[in-house]
Order: C-alpha cells, then sequence, then structure tokens
C-alpha cells in the first residue's frame, strides 16, 4: 500500500528537482522579446553601438541550448555523485546548483549582464541533468514492486507541472512581460529551497544503504518507516539475493555497461527508448504549435492561453499515466503512445500541406497536436526512466542512469540545434521524420522490451538473461553473473509480498 511516507518522499523530491526541471524547460518561451530587448540595450549601453541582429540570434540560441548542453554534463556526474553521496545526498547537494543560478537569473537585470544569464541556463542544465536521472532512480528503489511504476511516473508527472507553471506564470498580465521576467527566472530556486529544508528528514533509499554500504539496521529502519510495518523481511532477502548475485563484478561503470554481455539487450533498450523519446519531435512540436494555432485562426493575443491549455492536457494526460501504468503495464503504454505520435504526425504532415487549399485542415492540424501530446504523456514520456530502474540491478543503474541520460539530453539538444534548419529545409516535411523515429521505436519495443509490471528486479532480470542468452551463445559469464540462487531462496523470494 501506499503509505504517507511513501507519499511525501515521491512529492518533496518530484517537486524540488523534477518540478524544476519542467520549469525551465519553458520559462524562457514567454517573456523571449523583453530578455532580447534587455541584451541589445546593454549592449548598447556598453559598447554604444547596437547589437547586429546576427549576434543576438546567436546569444539566443545559446541562452535556450545551453540548458541541455548542462543537462548532458549533469548526466555524466550522477554515476560518481549516486555512487559516493547516495541518492538523497546527491539531490540535496544538487539543490545548490539551482539556488545559485535562481540568485544569478534573478538579479541578472540589476548587474546589467547578461552572459550571466547563459551561465545560469548552464547551471540550471547541470541541475535537471542531475534531477532527471537520480529522482527516477531514487523512488523507484524506494517503492514496492507493486507500486514502482505509478510512483515512477511522478517524476514525469511535475516536470509537466512545472511547464505549465512557467507558462502560467509567463502570461504577458503576469510575470511574462519588461518588469516581471527577472522574478520568473528567479523563482526556480523556492522549490529547491524547500526540498532542501525537507528532504533530510526522510530515509536514504534502502537499497543503497543495503548493497552498497552494506547497512542491513539502517536499511530495514528505512523499509519499516516506507511500508509503515515491521516485517520486511522478504524485501531485505531479496536485496540480499541481488547482491549476491552481483557481488562477481562489482561496480560497473560506463565503460563495463558497454562490453559486459549480460546486460547488452537492456544497454540497446534504453538507448532506443532515450533517444526516441526525445527524437520523436516532441520539443519540435511544442514549438510549432503556436504557429498551428495562429494559422488556424486563434487570435495572436489569445495563443498564450492556448498553449497554457495544451500544457494543461499534458499534465492531466500524465497523472492519467500515474493511474493505469500500474494495471495495463509498461508496455501497452509506450506502444500505444508511439502509434498515437506516429499517427499524428503523417496526419499533420497532410494538414499543413493542404491548409492553404482546405479550410477545415487547419483545425485538422490542432486535433494533431492534441493527439501527438496525449501520445507523448501517457507513454514515451514517463516510461523510459520506469524502465532504467526497472531493467538494471543496483551494481549497474548507475551507469545505465548516467548512459539514459546522456543520450536523453544529447537527442534534447539535437532536436533544439537542428529543428530549425529542418524546418527552414522541410517546412511541414520535418515531421515524417518524426513519424519514422515513432514507427522505428515502436516495433524496437515491440519486438524486444518485455513487460515489467509487479515483478522484483531479480526476475525482471532473468528475463532480460534469457533474452541476452538468446543473442549471445551460452557462456560462462553469464551462468558466473546470474546465479539463479538456491531453491529455497527463490521460494523466500516468490513469497515476497
Amino acid at each position: 500500500k501506499m503509505t504517507l511516507s511513501l507519499a511525501l518522499v515521491a512529492l518533496i523530491s518530484a517537486f524540488g528537482s523534477s518540478f524544476q526541471y519542467g520549469y525551465n524547460v519553458s520559462v524562457i518561451n514567454s517573456p523571449a522579446p523583453y530578455m532580447q530587448d534587455f541584451y541589445n540595450k546593454t549592449y548598447l549601453d556598453r559598447t554604444g553601438v547596437p547589437m547586429d541582429s546576427g549576434f543576438q540570434t546567436l546569444l539566443w540560441s545559446l541562452t535556450v541550448s545551453m540548458f541541455p548542453l548542462g543537462g548532458l554534463f549533469g548526466s555524466l556526474m550522477v554515476w560518481p555523485m549516486v555512487n559516493n553521496c547516495g541518492r538523497k545526498g546527491t539531490l540535496l547537494i544538487n539543490n545548490l546548483f539551482s539556488i545559485a543560478a535562481a540568485v544569478l537569473m534573478g538579479t541578472s537585470e540589476l548587474a546589467k549582464t547578461f552572459e550571466v544569464i547563459i551561465l545560469s541556463r548552464v547551471i540550471m542544465g547541470v541541475f535537471a541533468g542531475l534531477a532527471s536521472n537520480v529522482v527516477p532512480m531514487f523512488l523507484g528503489e524506494m517503492s514496492p514492486k507493486n507500486l514502482r511504476g505509478a510512483i515512477g511516473v511522478v517524476p514525469q508527472l511535475f516536470i509537466t507541472i512545472g511547464i505549465l507553471a512557467a507558462q502560467i506564470l509567463g502570461l504577458n498580465s503576469i510575470l511574462g512581460n519588461a518588469k516581471g521576467w527577472p522574478v520568473l527566472l528567479g523563482l526556480t530556486g523556492i522549490p529547491s529551497l524547500i526540498q532542501l529544508l525537507t528532504l533530510p528528514f526522510f530515509p536514504e533509499s534502502p537499497r543503497y544503504l543495503l548493497i552498497q554500504k552494506g547497512n542491513e539496521e539502517q536499511a530495514r529502519r528505512a523499509l519499516q518507516r516506507l511500508r509503515g510495518w515491521d516485517d520486511v523481511d522478504d524485501e531485505i532477502q531479496e536485496m540480499y539475493q541481488e547482491d549476491r548475485s552481483e557481488k562477481e563484478e562489482g561496480q560497473f561503470s560506463v565503460l563495463s555497461l558497454f562490453t559486459f554481455r549480460g546486460l547488452r539487450w537492456q544497454l540497446i533498450s534504453i538507448i532506443v527508448m532515450m533517444a526516441g523519446q526525445q527524437l520523436s519531435g516532441v520539443n519540435g512540436v511544442f514549438y510549432y504549435a503556436d504557429r498551428i494555432f495562429e494559422s488556424a485562426g486563434v487570435d495572436s493575443s489569445s495563443i498564450q492561453y492556448v498553449t497554457v491549455s495544451i500544457g494543461a492536457i499534458n499534465v492531466v494526460m500524465t497523472l492519467l499515466a500515474v493511474f493505469i501504468v500500474e494495471s495495463l503495464g509498461r508496455r501497452i503504454l509506450l506502444l500505444a503512445g508511439f502509434v498515437l505520435c506516429s499517427a499524428s504526425c503523417a496526419i499533420l504532415t497532410l494538414a499543413l500541406n493542404l491548409q492553404t487549399t482546405v479550410s477545415w485542415m487547419s483545425y485538422l492540424s490542432i486535433v494533431c497536436v492534441i493527439a501527438y501530446i496525449i501520445g507523448h504523456a501517457i507513454g514515451p514520456s514517463p516510461i523510459p526512466a520506469v524502465m532504467i530502474t526497472e531493467m538494471f540491478l543496483q551494481s549497474s543503474r548507475p551507469a545505465a542512469f548516467m548512459v539514459g541520460g546522456s543520450v536523453h539530453w544529447l537527442s534534447n539538444f539535437t532536436v533544439g540545434l537542428v529543428f530549425l534548419y529542418m524546418e527552414a529545409g522541410l517546412g511541414p516535411y520535418s515531421f515524417l521524420i518524426f513519424c519514422a523515429i515513432c514507427v522505428t521505436t515502436m516495433l524496437y519495443i515491440f519486438f524486444v522490451v518485455p513487460e515489467t509490471k509487479n515483478k522484483t528486479f531479480m526476475e525482471i532480470n532473468r528475463i532480460m538473461a534469457k533474452r541476452n542468452k538468446v543473442e549471445i551463445q551460452e557462456s560462462k559469464e553469464l551462468k558466473d553473473s546470474y546465479p539463479l540462487g538456491r531453491p529455497e531462496e527463490n521460494k523466500a523470494l516468490s513469497s515476497s509480498e
């Protein structure tokens, strides 16, 4: 069952970390013109000549793209930090990045410096890169197997809430104006401050305490608090079994993860899912949305509100995923999501091409945008991070998150960089590329990725070990690294909750 302790730790870590990631993804969209005016004015005050438009475009694209680049640096810090400082420790240290960046961005106008904003976007990116990997790992390791999917979707839910909060606060009438934008950027420090003050009162990941720190007493206390009952022997037993089955490899580094045959399909799967999640064009669709609505005749002053309503749909659908992921399973949501996204991209290409000749096509393109966002929110956005937690055991999980996170941010950065050129060269046909990526990812998931609902980490590992054995002839290495335990241990395991 869901205990108060588990619910609170999920909410605090998701609000303090994942929320900020979402907030900073979209916070600079609304105030962009006012921030560009500030860049211009500062440059003029310093040099006496106005900034030429090419330089302004460069500065602005740096402001936007430094965030995913920082995210990539943050992902590269995941493995050393979670192994040395723990999951909770890493989240607490990470708040310092966010608070520093918030102070710098909030005071940038007073200090008359736009360089600080660009620097802060890198720092904020590092924060988001760590947060987007550590929160799903932390929550996934704390959850009982029957709630792991639902709790694993909570970070993504808070990312969408962060995007929506930034859209609402960024309305012209609130903070998206010449006076309010420094406050809008600086607000991001508040959730971090709240997390810094409250998270220390909650336990560290029990799996980290037992398997990596070897402290059964602390792990037992943490589990008792999270589960709300005293008898946690079954789970402790399962962790010991996991620990024994991987004692021989020791901690995986990223390099050993790539060379170890027993994890080959898990690794390929997370790379495909993480790349598919970002390269399926979700940022392109969000970016395009405003213009699609404009061409459909939505009044330009109302477009902001339409964007907010799309943000709201995103939140509602991700919330729905929290409730259905345990009953329907991960695979169904991933497959359904990618099917919906690929269909939307295909029809959107058609609708955008016929917009000028057929009057109702512009409304069809609005429907496609909404359908795409629904599709992405139920599967491709939230599920891949849940799957990384589930497909890897304790010793390889930090390295796996580091790889998955790096692929996520690199793909995100690539779409941000390439989309403008794609759009200039291909126009509406750029969505066909996204459609192809969605279909490819969907086929891969259909043929390779197993259902992990309601299984222990060891059970999932055995399913994948079979898959790896099929691909590489039965090898001694695999037999050694996956001892399936003595019969009485297996019995103890299967009777666990």
